[in-house]
């Protein structure tokens, strides 16, 4: 039907049999492919929207197998082996690349080591620490918490910035584009030969129309920046970890959101720690290796230096957290008969709901500011086309 009315409309009436039956066919085809396109961008999008909730899934599944064979007594490598072997496809490929290293007599972290991409590091990092401290159940639930993280951002790339990356960034520049090399110097020929005296906006468009990109060629990277950290994950974080490490480090813990994530994973694993009896020494050091962040072990490292002073634990974790927050609960546990897991739990919740509050409001913002910078070039753009056509239509009438 659709290519019924698409043929008939090109002689201008909507009788079916003005339109060949080859047109008709071949405008058929056209739409199909049309469709098929949109499918196929609409998979795209889907497939690549949801790639942080599949590794969240992959993460949450791997760690809820380790807790039931570790509550069940079983032995976690032929556990994992026994799940690979029944070919059950929703644990995902790389849990069978695991598996696969594991039947050729590698050892748990070792085989990890072999799949980097079937756990976040931060996670994999937690988990070695609990393998150091001879009991790994005591770590997954601090994993599963370190794991809410990635719900926050995926409420972040659902505040239109699918819509801001596909349609408004690309949508500015090519109809400034057009209209400063097609429209506008039409525009000028036509005022020229008809006397008509340009407003001020219409000849500032005539001239610096093409300036009006530059706010959007320099938002477009950031937005698209941020697509690739979305969509990337750990590898591209890694990626610019490698290259661009003091950069990245300082951005990381710049960003009050990922800064209270970090506080918070290496708070629970230190509370972890301390319950567990281990040395204040070797506990902030392995409580800063499981965060798998180059600057809170940086900030961990000093922290040594200062209990090698002579400094207590709670004055030297101040450079943990300068606001002095995490030391004044830190000195309410240690004084507590519960342990410091139970004690820091409500510190842990808190730093997650701040932590998502702020990343939800960037995300906001961000957002925000680009649809209002589109607005401001489409009304700049508007007014001063139908000034011109405004000032056209006067001199109309006049004549």
């Amino acid at each position: 039907m659709f290519a019924m009315i698409l043929a008939s409309s090109r002689s201008g009436n909507l009788l079916l049999g003005d339109a060949s039956v080859p047109e008709l066919i071949l405008l058929t085809l056209v739409w199909l492919l049309f469709s098929l396109l949109l499918c196929g961008l609409a998979w795209v999008v889907y497939f690549l929207f949801s790639l942080p909730l599949r590794r969240l899934e992959r993460a949450r599944l791997f760690l809820d197998l380790m807790g039931a064979a570790l509550k069940s007594g079983r032995n976690l490598e032929q556990t994992i082996v026994a799940i690979s072997q029944t070919r059950e496809s929703s644990v995902g490929v790389r849990f069978h690349l695991l598996a696969a290293h594991l039947e050729q007599g590698l050892r748990l972290f070792d085989a990890l080591d072999k799949v980097p991409r079937l756990l976040p590091p931060h996670i994999s990092a937690m988990l070695r620490v609990g393998q150091k401290t001879g009991d790994l159940s005591r770590v997954i639930p601090a994993c599963r918490q370190a794991l809410d993280g990635g719900a926050s951002q995926i409420w972040g790339a659902t505040n239109y910035l699918v819509v801001l990356m596909f349609v408004v960034l690309p949508a500015i520049p090519l109809v400034l584009g057009m209209m400063a090399t097609a429209i506008f110097p039409k525009f000028r020929e036509i005022f020229h030969d008809m006397g008509v005296a340009t407003p001020p906006l219409t000849l500032w468009l005539f001239d610096h129309g093409k300036l009006l990109m530059l706010p959007i060629f320099v938002a477009a990277p950031l937005v698209y920046l941020g697509a690739l950290l979305y969509v990337g994950g750990p590898r591209v974080t890694n990626f610019f970890d490698r290259w661009l490490g003091p950069i990245n480090t300082w951005l990381q813990w710049h960003l009050p959101w990922k800064r209270k994530r970090l506080q918070r994973n290496f708070s629970a694993m230190l509370a972890i720690l301390l319950d567990a009896e281990v040395p204040e020494a070797e506990a902030v050091e392995l409580a800063a290796e499981s965060t798998a962040n180059r600057g809170m072990e940086q900030r961990a490292e000093k922290a040594l230096e200062d209990l090698s002073r002579g400094a207590t634990l709670t004055e030297a974790l101040s450079r943990i957290d300068e606001a002095g927050e995490f030391r004044w609960r830190l000195t309410n546990a240690s004084h507590g008969q519960r342990g410091f897991v139970a004690a820091l739990t409500g510190w842990h919740d808190a730093l997650e709901a701040q932590a998502f509050q702020q990343e939800q409001t960037a995300a906001q913002l961000i957002t925000t500011a680009l649809v209002l910078l589109n607005g401001l070039v489409v009304g700049l753009i508007a007014t001063g086309t139908f000034g011109a056509l405004i000032a056209v239509i006067q001199q109309g009438v006049l004549w």
